[in-house]
C-alpha cells in the first residue's frame, strides 16, 4: 500500500494527485484520475472509471463497469449499479470539442442507481431516490422517489431501507423494515419519526 490508507488491486491505476479516503477499497482494472475526490470508506468495483473532478462522498458503492465522468457529485451511501452510466455533455459530436460546456449531475446522499441505468447530464436525483434498472433519468428526481423506465418516470416512494412506501389515508407510511414513519405532504416525502433501534 505504499504508507497509503486505501486498498487497490495491482491492476488498478492512481494517477498521482487523486485524492482517495481511509479505508476505500478499489478493485481490478479501475483507473481512479487525477484530481478527483473520493470518500472514506468507499468500494469502487472493476472497471470503473474516476474521472477528475468528480466528487464522491464517503461510503459510495460503485458496481463494476461504471464510468464516472467530471461533472459528477456523488453525496455519501450513494450506490452505483452495475453498467449504470453518467453522462456529462448534452449534446455530444466527435468533431466538435464541448468540454467546457460540462453539465453537473448530483446524486444526493442514499440514492441508489440501478444497473445498466443512463443519467441525462444536469439532472439532481434527490436524497434516498431509487432509479430502477434500465431507466432512463432526463429530468429531476425528488427525494424518495421510485423511478423506473425509459424516459423513467415516478411509480411510488422508498424508504431509506430501499422498501416500497404505501401511504394510508392519512399520508403515513412505514418501512417494512425498519419501522420509520414517513409523511407524504404536497407531493414531497419526509421521515418524521424513526423507530428506536438496539
Amino acid at each position: 500500500m505504499d504508507g497509503k490508507r486505501y486498498d487497490a488491486h495491482p491492476t488498478s491505476v492512481i494517477d498521482e494527485g487523486a485524492d482517495i479516503g481511509d479505508n476505500t477499497k478499489i478493485w481490478h482494472f479501475s483507473h481512479i484520475m487525477a484530481g478527483c475526490k473520493i470518500g472514506i470508506g468507499c468500494n469502487i468495483g472493476q472497471n470503473v472509471v474516476v474521472s477528475p473532478k468528480v466528487v464522491l462522498g464517503s461510503n459510495v458503492r460503485v458496481q463494476n463497469n461504471v464510468s464516472i465522468y467530471e461533472g459528477v457529485i456523488c453525496e455519501d451511501d450513494v450506490f452505483l449499479g452495475p453498467s449504470m452510466v453518467f453522462t456529462n455533455v448534452i449534446n455530444p459530436r466527435s468533431a466538435i470539442s464541448r468540454k467546457h460546456e460540462y453539465r453537473q449531475t448530483l446524486v444526493r446522499k442514499g440514492a441508489s442507481i440501478g444497473a445498466n441505468a443512463t443519467i441525462v447530464c444536469g439532472n439532481e436525483i434527490g436524497e434516498y431516490a431509487f432509479v430502477g434498472a434500465g431507466a432512463v433519468i432526463t429530468k429531476p428526481v425528488a427525494s424518495y422517489a421510485l423511478v423506473v423506465g425509459n424516459p423513467a418516470k415516478q411509480i411510488g416512494w422508498m424508504s431509506e431501507y430501499g422498501h416500497r412506501l404505501h401511504f394510508a389515508e392519512n399520508n403515513v407510511a412505514v418501512c417494512e423494515e425498519s419501522g420509520d414513519e414517513y409523511q407524504l405532504i404536497q407531493n414531497k416525502v419526509i421521515k418524521v419519526t424513526t423507530k428506536q433501534r438496539d
